[in-house]
Protein backbone atom coordinates (compact mmCIF):
# COMPACT_ATOMS: atom_id res chain seq x y z
CA UNK A 1 0.00 0.00 0.00
CA UNK A 2 0.90 3.38 -1.04
CA UNK A 3 3.28 5.17 2.44
CA UNK A 4 1.00 8.04 2.25
CA UNK A 5 -1.89 6.52 2.35
CA UNK A 6 -1.62 3.85 4.60
CA UNK A 7 0.06 6.78 7.47
CA UNK A 8 -3.00 8.96 6.63
CA UNK A 9 -5.97 6.03 6.90
CA UNK A 10 -3.90 5.33 9.91
CA UNK A 11 -4.50 8.48 11.13
CA UNK A 12 -8.03 8.85 9.85
CA UNK A 13 -9.11 5.58 11.86
CA UNK A 14 -8.16 7.04 14.84
CA UNK A 15 -9.42 10.19 14.59
CA UNK A 16 -12.65 9.04 13.76
CA UNK A 17 -12.95 7.26 16.85
CA UNK A 18 -11.81 10.57 18.75
CA UNK A 19 -8.22 9.62 19.20
CA UNK A 20 -6.08 12.01 18.16
CA UNK A 21 -2.32 9.53 17.85
CA UNK A 22 -0.16 12.38 19.38
CA UNK A 23 -1.76 12.79 22.77
CA UNK A 24 -1.03 9.03 24.85
CA UNK A 25 1.88 7.33 22.84
CA UNK A 26 2.65 5.12 25.59
CA UNK A 27 1.13 2.22 27.77
CA UNK A 28 0.15 2.85 31.27
CA UNK A 29 0.16 6.78 31.41
CA UNK A 30 4.13 7.52 32.15
CA UNK A 31 5.30 10.93 30.59
CA UNK A 32 5.98 11.74 27.35
CA UNK A 33 8.55 9.90 24.94
CA UNK A 34 10.30 10.94 22.03
CA UNK A 35 10.53 7.29 19.92
CA UNK A 36 14.27 6.86 20.07
CA UNK A 37 16.54 4.37 17.13
CA UNK A 38 19.08 1.76 18.53
CA UNK A 39 21.67 3.85 18.83
CA UNK A 40 19.71 6.81 20.87
CA UNK A 41 18.91 9.45 18.91
CA UNK A 42 15.71 11.04 18.28
CA UNK A 43 13.36 9.94 15.48
CA UNK A 44 11.80 12.86 13.66
CA UNK A 45 8.43 14.65 12.07
CA UNK A 46 6.25 12.25 10.55
CA UNK A 47 7.88 9.00 11.84
CA UNK A 48 7.31 10.18 15.43
CA UNK A 49 3.77 10.36 14.56
CA UNK A 50 3.78 6.40 12.61
CA UNK A 51 5.61 5.49 15.92
CA UNK A 52 3.47 7.09 18.59
CA UNK A 53 0.16 5.73 17.17
CA UNK A 54 1.47 2.50 17.03
CA UNK A 55 2.76 2.14 20.21
CA UNK A 56 -0.71 3.55 21.31
CA UNK A 57 -2.65 1.18 19.58
CA UNK A 58 -0.24 -1.99 20.45
CA UNK A 59 0.67 -0.53 24.03
CA UNK A 60 4.17 -0.93 23.92
CA UNK A 61 6.15 1.23 26.43
CA UNK A 62 9.72 1.70 25.14
CA UNK A 63 10.42 4.28 23.51
CA UNK A 64 12.98 2.52 21.08
CA UNK A 65 12.70 1.19 17.29
CA UNK A 66 15.20 -0.88 15.13
CA UNK A 67 15.56 -2.70 12.49
CA UNK A 68 15.40 -6.83 12.55
CA UNK A 69 19.68 -6.13 11.92
CA UNK A 70 19.88 -3.77 14.41
CA UNK A 71 17.83 -5.88 17.05
CA UNK A 72 20.49 -8.73 15.86
CA UNK A 73 23.71 -6.65 16.37
CA UNK A 74 22.58 -5.94 19.93
CA UNK A 75 21.82 -9.24 20.83
CA UNK A 76 18.49 -9.11 20.34
CA UNK A 77 15.76 -11.78 18.60
CA UNK A 78 12.54 -10.37 17.33
CA UNK A 79 9.95 -12.67 18.40
CA UNK A 80 8.10 -15.05 16.27
CA UNK A 81 4.93 -13.80 15.05
CA UNK A 82 5.56 -10.02 15.87
CA UNK A 83 4.72 -7.47 13.30
CA UNK A 84 7.02 -4.56 12.13
CA UNK A 85 6.39 -1.12 11.57
CA UNK A 86 7.03 1.01 8.35
CA UNK A 87 8.86 4.48 9.27
CA UNK A 88 9.97 6.47 6.07
CA UNK A 89 13.43 8.14 5.11
CA UNK A 90 13.63 11.07 2.76
CA UNK A 91 16.63 11.63 0.62
CA UNK A 92 18.08 13.41 -2.72
CA UNK A 93 20.35 12.37 -5.56
CA UNK A 94 21.34 14.15 -8.17
CA UNK A 95 20.47 13.13 -11.38
CA UNK A 96 20.03 14.55 -15.12
CA UNK A 97 16.38 15.51 -15.17
CA UNK A 98 14.72 18.82 -16.29
CA UNK A 99 11.60 18.54 -13.79
CA UNK A 100 13.99 18.48 -11.10
CA UNK A 101 14.79 20.82 -8.56
CA UNK A 102 18.36 22.23 -8.37
CA UNK A 103 21.36 22.90 -5.16
CA UNK A 104 23.18 25.90 -4.48
CA UNK A 105 25.56 24.40 -6.80
CA UNK A 106 23.24 24.23 -9.76
CA UNK A 107 22.72 20.42 -9.36
CA UNK A 108 19.78 18.62 -10.78
CA UNK A 109 18.44 17.09 -7.37
CA UNK A 110 15.56 14.64 -7.24
CA UNK A 111 14.04 13.55 -3.90
CA UNK A 112 13.06 10.29 -2.88
CA UNK A 113 10.83 8.89 0.26
CA UNK A 114 11.82 5.26 0.73
CA UNK A 115 10.50 2.78 3.70
CA UNK A 116 12.14 0.46 6.24
CA UNK A 117 10.85 -1.71 8.82
CA UNK A 118 11.61 -1.23 12.71
CA UNK A 119 10.44 -3.09 15.57
CA UNK A 120 9.84 -2.19 19.50
CA UNK A 121 12.58 -2.94 21.92
CA UNK A 122 8.76 -5.15 23.30
CA UNK A 123 8.56 -6.63 20.82
CA UNK A 124 12.40 -8.65 21.05
CA UNK A 125 14.12 -10.63 23.50
CA UNK A 126 17.71 -10.56 25.25
CA UNK A 127 18.22 -6.87 24.34
CA UNK A 128 20.09 -4.88 26.80
CA UNK A 129 18.27 -3.83 29.55
CA UNK A 130 18.20 0.09 28.97
CA UNK A 131 15.94 -0.80 26.18
CA UNK A 132 12.97 -1.54 28.18
CA UNK A 133 13.51 1.01 30.90
CA UNK A 134 9.87 2.45 31.66
CA UNK A 135 9.73 6.35 32.02
CA UNK A 136 8.80 7.35 35.39
CA UNK A 137 4.90 7.67 35.80
CA UNK A 138 4.59 12.04 35.91
CA UNK A 139 3.75 13.77 39.38
CA UNK A 140 1.05 16.87 38.93
CA UNK A 141 3.24 20.07 39.41
CA UNK A 142 1.36 22.70 41.22
CA UNK A 143 4.57 25.08 41.27
CA UNK A 144 5.99 26.83 38.63
CA UNK A 145 9.00 25.45 36.84
CA UNK A 146 11.92 27.77 36.39
CA UNK A 147 13.62 25.94 33.45
CA UNK A 148 10.36 25.95 31.71
CA UNK A 149 9.70 30.02 32.19
CA UNK A 150 13.16 30.12 31.23
CA UNK A 151 12.66 27.90 27.67
CA UNK A 152 10.02 30.56 26.99
CA UNK A 153 11.66 33.44 27.84
CA UNK A 154 14.85 32.72 25.63
CA UNK A 155 12.64 32.91 22.80
CA UNK A 156 11.72 36.58 23.28
CA UNK A 157 8.08 36.08 22.79
CA UNK A 158 5.96 38.69 24.01
CA UNK A 159 3.95 36.41 26.19
CA UNK A 160 1.20 38.22 28.34
CA UNK A 161 -0.92 36.67 31.03
CA UNK A 162 -3.96 37.15 32.22
CA UNK A 163 -7.71 37.06 31.07
CA UNK A 164 -9.55 33.98 30.49
CA UNK A 165 -8.64 32.34 27.06
CA UNK A 166 -5.19 31.34 25.38
CA UNK A 167 -4.04 32.81 22.22
CA UNK A 168 -1.49 34.26 19.17
CA UNK A 169 -2.33 37.31 17.99
CA UNK A 170 -0.39 37.27 14.46
CA UNK A 171 -0.88 40.98 14.01
CA UNK A 172 0.10 42.79 16.93
CA UNK A 173 2.50 39.53 17.24
CA UNK A 174 2.16 38.29 21.26
CA UNK A 175 0.68 35.44 23.06
CA UNK A 176 -2.07 35.69 25.54
CA UNK A 177 -2.06 33.04 28.11
CA UNK A 178 -5.03 32.98 31.08
CA UNK A 179 -3.19 33.13 34.90
CA UNK A 180 -0.93 30.08 35.76
CA UNK A 181 -3.18 29.69 38.73
CA UNK A 182 -6.28 29.35 36.77
CA UNK A 183 -5.17 26.03 35.05
CA UNK A 184 -5.24 22.75 36.80
CA UNK A 185 -1.82 22.16 37.13
CA UNK A 186 1.85 23.47 36.01
CA UNK A 187 1.81 21.31 33.26
CA UNK A 188 -1.45 21.89 31.33
CA UNK A 189 -0.34 25.79 31.33
CA UNK A 190 2.88 24.94 29.91
CA UNK A 191 1.50 22.43 27.49
CA UNK A 192 -1.00 25.16 26.41
CA UNK A 193 2.27 27.64 26.36
CA UNK A 194 4.08 25.34 23.89
CA UNK A 195 0.83 25.55 21.74
CA UNK A 196 0.89 29.33 21.28
CA UNK A 197 4.35 29.34 21.01
CA UNK A 198 4.18 27.20 18.06
CA UNK A 199 1.80 29.37 16.69
CA UNK A 200 3.92 31.92 17.27
CA UNK A 201 6.56 30.45 15.11
CA UNK A 202 4.20 31.25 11.84
CA UNK A 203 4.86 35.15 11.66
CA UNK A 204 6.60 35.96 8.68
CA UNK A 205 9.65 37.36 10.45
CA UNK A 206 10.14 34.16 11.44
CA UNK A 207 9.00 30.33 9.67
CA UNK A 208 6.52 32.67 7.62
CA UNK A 209 4.30 29.35 7.71
CA UNK A 210 0.80 30.09 5.44
CA UNK A 211 -1.89 26.72 5.79
CA UNK A 212 -3.86 28.62 3.40
CA UNK A 213 -6.24 30.53 6.45
CA UNK A 214 -8.87 32.91 5.13
CA UNK A 215 -11.24 33.01 8.14
CA UNK A 216 -11.62 32.05 11.61
CA UNK A 217 -12.74 28.30 11.34
CA UNK A 218 -12.08 27.42 7.90
CA UNK A 219 -9.63 24.77 6.97
CA UNK A 220 -6.93 26.84 6.65
CA UNK A 221 -7.55 27.75 10.44
CA UNK A 222 -8.19 23.80 11.38
CA UNK A 223 -4.65 22.80 9.70
CA UNK A 224 -2.72 25.36 11.64
CA UNK A 225 -4.32 24.23 14.55
CA UNK A 226 -2.86 20.46 13.45
CA UNK A 227 0.38 22.19 13.39
CA UNK A 228 0.98 23.37 16.40
CA UNK A 229 -0.99 20.38 17.86
CA UNK A 230 1.94 17.98 16.73
CA UNK A 231 4.72 21.12 17.06
CA UNK A 232 3.35 20.75 21.01
CA UNK A 233 3.57 17.19 21.50
CA UNK A 234 6.89 16.90 19.65
CA UNK A 235 8.19 19.69 21.72
CA UNK A 236 6.51 18.24 24.89
CA UNK A 237 8.78 15.18 24.20
CA UNK A 238 11.87 17.13 24.47
CA UNK A 239 11.04 18.93 27.58
CA UNK A 240 8.80 16.22 29.04
CA UNK A 241 5.38 17.55 29.39
CA UNK A 242 2.25 15.08 29.30
CA UNK A 243 0.76 15.95 25.97
CA UNK A 244 -2.38 14.46 27.31
CA UNK A 245 -3.05 17.87 28.77
CA UNK A 246 -2.68 19.62 25.69
CA UNK A 247 -5.71 21.40 25.29
CA UNK A 248 -8.69 19.35 23.42
CA UNK A 249 -9.75 20.89 20.23
CA UNK A 250 -11.92 18.46 19.47
CA UNK A 251 -14.40 20.95 17.04
CA UNK A 252 -11.34 20.52 14.61
CA UNK A 253 -11.68 17.10 14.24
CA UNK A 254 -14.08 17.06 11.23
CA UNK A 255 -12.17 19.82 9.65
CA UNK A 256 -9.08 17.75 10.26
CA UNK A 257 -10.89 14.63 8.83
CA UNK A 258 -11.98 16.26 5.56
CA UNK A 259 -8.60 17.69 4.78
CA UNK A 260 -6.54 14.40 5.41
CA UNK A 261 -9.50 13.03 2.90
CA UNK A 262 -8.85 15.21 0.58
CA UNK A 263 -5.13 15.19 0.24
CA UNK A 264 -3.07 11.73 1.55
CA UNK A 265 0.35 13.71 1.81
CA UNK A 266 -1.16 16.45 4.39
CA UNK A 267 -0.40 15.13 7.13
CA UNK A 268 3.06 14.56 6.15
CA UNK A 269 3.42 18.04 5.31
CA UNK A 270 1.72 18.96 8.82
CA UNK A 271 4.62 16.97 10.81
CA UNK A 272 6.98 18.22 8.51
CA UNK A 273 6.08 21.88 9.34
CA UNK A 274 5.78 21.23 13.13
CA UNK A 275 9.14 19.74 13.57
CA UNK A 276 10.66 22.63 11.91
CA UNK A 277 8.43 24.72 14.23
CA UNK A 278 10.12 22.63 17.11
CA UNK A 279 13.36 23.03 16.17
CA UNK A 280 13.05 26.96 15.89
CA UNK A 281 11.85 27.06 19.15
CA UNK A 282 14.64 24.88 20.34
CA UNK A 283 17.28 26.78 18.08
CA UNK A 284 16.26 30.02 20.41
CA UNK A 285 17.61 28.26 23.51
CA UNK A 286 20.78 27.68 22.06
CA UNK A 287 21.32 31.46 20.88
CA UNK A 288 20.13 32.38 24.25
CA UNK A 289 23.09 30.25 25.31
CA UNK A 290 25.45 31.83 23.41
CA UNK A 291 24.72 35.30 24.62
CA UNK A 292 25.66 34.24 27.81
CA UNK A 293 28.20 32.67 27.50
CA UNK A 294 29.65 35.98 25.55
CA UNK A 295 28.99 38.08 28.22
CA UNK A 296 30.84 36.40 30.35
CA UNK A 297 33.62 36.26 28.60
Amino acid sequence: MDIYEKVTQTVVDLLEQGVKPWTQPWSGGAGAIRPLRHNHQGYRGINVLILWATAQEAGYASPYWMTYRQASELGGQVRKGEHSTQVVYYGSMVKEDQEADKDERGHKLVRFLRTFNVFNADQIDRLPQPYYAKAAQPQSVAERIPELDAFAQATRADIREGGGRAFYRIDEDFIQMPDFRAFADAEVFYATRAHELVHWTRHPSRLDRDMGRKRWGDEGYAAEELVAELGAAFLGAELGLRPDHINDHAAYIGSWLKVLRDDRRFIFSAAAKAQEAADYLMACQEGAKAKVAGRSQ
